[in-house]
């Protein structure tokens, strides 16, 4: 699917993405923006599995849920901020972020923490979403 108002955009002049990312994510004007709370690796029974990478699929589906709540999908994402108390295992992490969003990708940014709201959550997902 093909998102009219996001563009992912070529960069010239700085380094190669050094993962699945773009640098510059372009939004068409009178778009409507949304902010979503970072969303955690608790099933919908509200359970937060020991499984880091458990958690990593838990959160994908959260994220899946909460912009279909919205009319929204993978393609409208924009922005991608990752905090992890954890080293995150990236061949399960791409495998799993790249059935999510496909071939092309957001701006994302990662950072890892040494705490999150709760000693259960070992990986908190934000995202960033424009549509109509």
């Amino acid at each position: 699917m093909k998102n009219a108002i996001v563009t992912r955009m070529p960069s010239n002049g700085i380094s190669k993405a050094v993962g699945n990312y773009s640098h510059i994510t372009k939004v068409e004007p009178n778009a409507t923006l949304y902010t979503f709370s970072g969303q955690i690796g608790a099933d919908l029974d509200g359970n937060i599995p020991e499984d880091f990478n458990h958690q990593v699929i838990n959160t994908f589906k959260n994220i899946s849920n909460l912009l279909k709540s919205v009319g929204l999908g993978a393609d409208d994402v924009i922005k991608v901020n990752i905090w992890s108390t954890e080293e995150i295992d990236w061949e399960f992490f791409d495998e799993i972020y790249i059935e999510f969003f496909g071939d092309v990708h957001p701006s994302m940014t990662v950072a890892y923490v040494s705490a999150l709201g709760l000693d259960t959550i070992k990986i908190e997902i934000e995202v960033w979403a424009a549509g109509h």
